[in-house]
């Protein structure tokens, strides 16, 4: 960081309520938390978040994705499926300025914690709601996760080779994830909102929709010319060569040739300018009708030299390529190294544990990561005793009745 970074955070003074669970809502709250929000993560008692059992454990018991994705975050024990739990969250409710949850659709409000409930004591609080369908609709009642988003999304249908299975593209979670992120987008807009207007709003986000939204132009090539797009493999519909390629020491590289002066380039780093001369690779729109023959041209060129042989010639003729990584080679990329992409963390309970950095990199008012996932129930007593006055006596009452 520079010598101009402020101690302020941009999000200082927000108070956020988170009710989720997995990975959309956490992620969500999690990037404001990064930026300064104080979030308050409520958990069921003794039992947690099952988030806390998901992926790889750690000697604390809690998962290596936990303790990420909980990061810079406080955790209370409240059961508010209890009238004495429902009643402590209202109680938060005024000094709250964000709700984040992602149960199924009605769940909040069967427990007389919708937003309908809450607004009233609070008109200026905005709810982040993420669930499978989103609030409305036909589907609203049906669960959803990652995998379902990918696949009624859109998504799955496109990843793989033609003729085959459709794969998860990369990750069940993409659509997790990238809830989570409209998510914090959608909460940022409502607090702006709320400063014209003075009154908070619902952020209703389905995860299917934050996949559907994100598919090029599928949608509109469908509507217009009745093109279904197919699995392709590694290529790209609209562009080629545009793909990953082979190495000769076994490895994979990409390449991506989006217009007709970068495929020039191409052309003269591989020694064949006589292609672009004339002939069937010669515009980019006869390069699509051939798209077989020219990724086997490339092809035969790539297997015949080193992934770092290709890199350095592609890179020193100005044409877009890059390595296709595992992650042992994303930790000892001098990239990730200089942007700190990867923050190697301590954390109390577990050791040192590497997690991804903030994004984005905001360079007067940085974001970060002050701690990984809290224990269960480690704030109770700062946030039940000191936002709301109850003593300890009255605690350990609710303790012993499973409240909290």
């Amino acid at each position: 960081m520079t010598d101009t970074t402020l101690t302020v955070k941009p999000l200082q003074g927000v108070r956020v309520l988170d009710l989720s669970s997995y990975i959309s809502g956490p992620f969500c709250t999690a990037a404001l938390a990064e930026f300064g929000a104080e979030v308050i993560k409520f958990e069921l008692p003794k039992i947690g978040d099952p988030f806390r059992r998901f992926g790889t454990p750690t000697t604390t018991g809690d998962s290596l994705i936990f303790l990420s994705e909980q990061r810079n975050k406080k955790s209370v024990t409240l059961d508010l499926r209890t009238p004495e739990g429902a009643e402590i969250l209202k109680q938060l409710v005024p000094q709250a300025d964000v709700v984040v949850e992602n149960f199924q659709v009605g769940t909040l409000e069967r427990w007389g914690i919708g937003y309908d409930e809450l607004k009233k004591l609070n008109h200026r609080l905005v709810m982040v709601r993420i669930s499978g369908y989103g609030q409305t609709g036909p589907y609203r009642d049906r669960p959803g996760f990652g995998r379902i988003a990918n696949a009624f999304g859109g998504l799955a249908f496109l990843a793989g080779y033609p003729g085959r299975p459709p794969v998860p593209p990369g990750s069940a979670t993409i659509p997790d994830y990238l809830s989570g992120l409209f998510g914090a987008y959608g909460a940022l807009l409502a607090l702006r909102a709320r400063d014209i207007t003075g009154e908070g709003q619902v952020v209703d986000i389905g995860l299917y929709e934050t996949v559907f939204r994100i598919l090029d132009e599928v949608a509109s090539v469908y509507h217009y010319t009745g093109n279904v797009r197919q699995r392709m493999g590694p290529g790209t519909a609209n562009a080629v060569p545009h793909s990953h390629y082979p190495t000769k020491d076994g490895r994979w590289i990409a390449i991506a040739c989006t217009t007709d002066k970068i495929f020039e380039r191409l052309a003269t780093a591989m020694n064949r300018g006589d292609i672009v001369s004339g002939g069937k690779f010669t515009s980019f729109a006869q390069r699509l009708e051939v798209r077989d023959e020219v990724d086997a041209f490339v092809t035969h060129w790539t297997t015949g030299l080193t992934r770092d042989e290709v890199l350095t010639i592609c890179e020193a003729h100005q044409v877009p390529c890059g390595p296709v990584y595992a992650i042992d080679e994303i930790f000892e990329d001098p990239q990730y190294r200089a942007r700190e992409n990867i923050l190697l963390v301590q954390d109390e309970r577990a050791g040192e544990i590497a997690v991804p950095n903030v994004v984005p990199r905001l360079t007067l008012t940085p974001g970060a990561v002050d701690r990984l996932g809290p224990s269960l129930g480690e704030h109770n007593r700062e946030i039940l005793e000191g936002l709301l006055g109850i003593d300890a006596k009255r605690l350990a009452e609710l303790k012993d009745k499973g409240v909290i």
